[in-house]
């Protein structure tokens, strides 16, 4: 590994498979699967493969609020796939998802399966297949999308920028820290500023607008992202502390948290999900089910 900080690029990069970090033993330069093996399949209408990062936790969250309100359409089985071992990268999961990200969704209800992936389009899929958690106006949906995509846009820099360097990288640089904490805390500013005169995202509406961004800020606010709440001063961002802990609360997404989860109080990790009967005596918490 060079020394970072006196790095010249070369002409044209190499690429080192030692000079990776955590990840060096998944991230390559290069699409497609490195391995053959097919994806199970439950006996649901949906088939979620997926593990429970703040991309994960999005759709685990949003089709448990689905069935919380009486929608079994939109019963599911939840499988696991361990990011760190690879399975993004088998035949199976590159089948459905080309870029090899979780979350990715298989839908069998229609005549031909139909394959979803990237977590901001699967929610918008769910909102628009169930008519759910999405504004119905014109200019509501718009405001909707609007904060849909600002957090698909803005996660990277608290996920890749921030969170690699702050948690992940090998070394604690300076310059990329202090890069991505500043856009980091604009970003909080910016929810923050949003959130002083609204209960939520969309005004007094819930929507998937609020599920996505929780998944990320919500979870960085209530200290579960990178140990950085204190660094951040998390704190200081009121309302979005307020938001934050009113969604927690809300047992579809206590349960939706759960399901994929391969961290923390092993309780409250349900590796795989296939019936609500699965959430019993998986929690420390009493959640409804």
């Amino acid at each position: 590994m060079s020394n970072s900080q006196n790095y010249t690029p070369p002409q044209k990069w190499q690429w080192d498979k030692e000079n990776g970090g955590k990840f060096a033993n998944i991230n390559r330069p290069i699409s497609g699967h490195t391995h053959e093996k097919d994806l199970p399949i439950g006996i649901h209408p949906f088939q979620l493969y997926s593990q429970g990062t703040p991309n994960g936790v999005k759709v685990t969250i949003m089709l448990e609020e689905l069935l919380s309100l009486g929608i079994k359409e939109a019963e599911y089985d939840a499988w696991l796939i361990r990011i760190g071992k690879g399975d993004q990268f088998s035949s199976g999961f590159v089948d459905i998802n080309p870029n090899s990200k979780i979350p990715s969704l298989l839908d069998n209800s229609n005549d031909q399966p139909l394959k979803i992936f990237e977590s901001g389009s699967i929610l918008l899929y769910l909102a628009d297949k169930f008519e759910k958690f999405v504004p119905k106006s014109f200019a509501s949906r718009t405001e909707c999308m609007n904060w849909l995509f600002w957090q698909m846009a803005s996660a990277p820099y608290l996920g890749g920028g921030f969170g690699h360097f702050y948690a992940y990288a090998p070394e604690k640089i300076e310059y990329p820290i202090n890069r991505f904490s500043m856009e980091v805390k604009r970003q909080l500013d910016v929810l923050d500023k949003l959130l002083s005169e609204k209960t939520f995202v969309c005004n007094e509406e819930y929507t998937i607008a609020d599920i996505a961004i929780w998944s990320w800020y919500g979870a960085l606010v209530l200290g579960r992202l990178y140990g950085a709440e204190e660094f951040l001063d998390v704190k200081s961002y009121k309302n979005v502390m307020r938001w934050a802990n009113l969604i927690n609360e809300r047992p579809a997404v206590k349960r939706g948290r759960m399901v994929n989860k391969i961290t923390g109080y092993l309780g409250a990790q349900l590796h795989e999900r296939h019936d609500e009967s699965d959430f019993i005596h998986k929690t420390q918490d009493k959640i409804e089910v």
